[in-house]
């Protein structure tokens, strides 16, 4: 296990419901362990709503798990949240994750 993951792992337990904690771990078990990852994604998702940065990399998850509907309604979540907290880099770069999105699947 790399040094970097250990010290994720460190982090995430001493404090399980910080955000910032789960999302870190959940990006770095993107490299090996999709499960694993889109388990702590779906737990900020159902948890941490508000945390922007996962509906990017959780909808795209879905896509390449071919979890269409999932990777969509995520996509849209996310928008809709940026929405209205005014997080306007995020939402210009869901829209276009969407838009791509939407793109790869008309093909």
């Amino acid at each position: 296990m790399a040094i970097f993951l250990e010290k994720l792992i460190e982090f995430y337990n001493e404090d399980p419901t910080d955000p910032f904690n789960i999302y870190g771990l959940a990006i770095e078990y993107l490299k090996n362990d999709s499960e694993k990852s889109k388990e702590l994604f779906e737990e900020l998702l159902k948890n941490h709503p508000e945390y922007i940065a996962t509906y990017y990399h959780a909808a795209a998850l879905y896509l390449q798990k071919n979890e269409i509907n999932l990777a969509e309604n995520t996509y849209k979540k996310g928008i809709q949240i940026a929405t209205k907290l005014n997080k306007n880099h995020a939402l210009n770069e869901l829209k276009r994750a969407y838009q791509g999105f939407l793109d790869e699947i008309d093909e």
